[in-house]
């Protein structure tokens, strides 16, 4: 019988989703909760890699083992022996040929920035004080990631995709107000922001380039049409005379800090 798992995780600790040498994942942290509670060998299939520190709300994952279990109390039992970084929200029954990873459709980021010292949202956002950063010229620039197109620019060298071609949907920079600021009947004005975007697909390391060459835009570091050449035709390493040697990972900017990056929706 397989079985659809949706968890949250705390990306700090973890080296992320998939299992490495040497290093604590969530996946194995998982699967070593589910083989002691179930007393057989369980190997659990993600919905796809976070980097190391990355979070996560509302992963999917599945899993097979022997049907009839009692999911809301191997829900709870999890929850019980898992470590405080990560919480299981539900367990159900699904088809056998639900595949967590192949079945996904959507995947959706965010990334927490914010710009005045506030030790309430500092775990899960990232500190910004330059003095000066342009959201509209950021928004600008990040329109030119929306379609089909290569990003290799934006994988993390050494990266093992077949393809770097991703189709990107949504892509944008928001205002928002922190949770602590609302109940003082506070507003964040612009002193707190997310960048959101939503693709079919991502690359390792893909997001936190692209919002750390987008920061370059914001500073005037960068100008928007050298962010837009970074944005490769979806055809670009086939049509494209030495396109390895003319495009890579050192072209952009420096990834922005895991801690403030959310893998914060799925959809199948």
């Amino acid at each position: 019988m397989r079985y659809r798992i949706q968890l949250s995780y705390r990306g700090e600790g973890f080296c992320g989703w998939q299992v490495q040498p040497e290093a604590p994942s969530v996946q194995q942290t998982l699967e070593q909760a589910l083989t002691t509670l179930l007393h057989e060998p369980v190997a659990v299939t993600g919905a796809g890699r976070t980097d190391t520190g990355v979070n996560a709300i509302g992963y999917i994952a599945h899993f097979d083992a022997a049907g009839g279990l009692d999911t809301r109390q191997l829900c709870y039992k999890l929850n019980a022996i898992l470590p405080d970084g990560v919480v299981v929200h539900g367990i159900r029954e699904a088809a056998p040929e639900f595949h967590a990873r192949f079945d996904a459709a959507r995947r959706e980021y965010t990334y927490f920035l914010h710009r005045v010292k506030d030790p309430f949202v500092a775990p899960f956002s990232c500190l910004y004080t330059f003095p000066e950063v342009d959201f509209e010229r950021m928004n600008q620039a990040a329109q030119a990631l929306l379609g089909q197109h290569d990003f290799r620019c934006f994988e993390k060298t050494g990266a093992d995709s077949k393809t770097s071609v991703c189709t990107v949907t949504e892509a944008a920079w928001h205002r928002y107000t922190p949770t602590h600021l609302q109940l003082t009947g506070g507003t964040g004005g612009e002193h707190y922001r997310y960048f959101r975007i939503a693709a079919d697909r991502f690359l390792r390391n893909m997001v936190r380039a692209i919002v750390g060459t987008l920061l370059e835009v914001g500073r005037g570091k960068r100008t928007v049409a050298a962010f837009q050449s970074l944005v490769l035709p979806a055809d670009f390493g086939a049509s494209s005379l030495g396109a390895e040697e003319s495009a890579g990972r050192s072209q952009a900017g420096e990834s922005a800090p895991a801690h403030a990056l959310f893998l914060s929706g799925i959809d199948y």
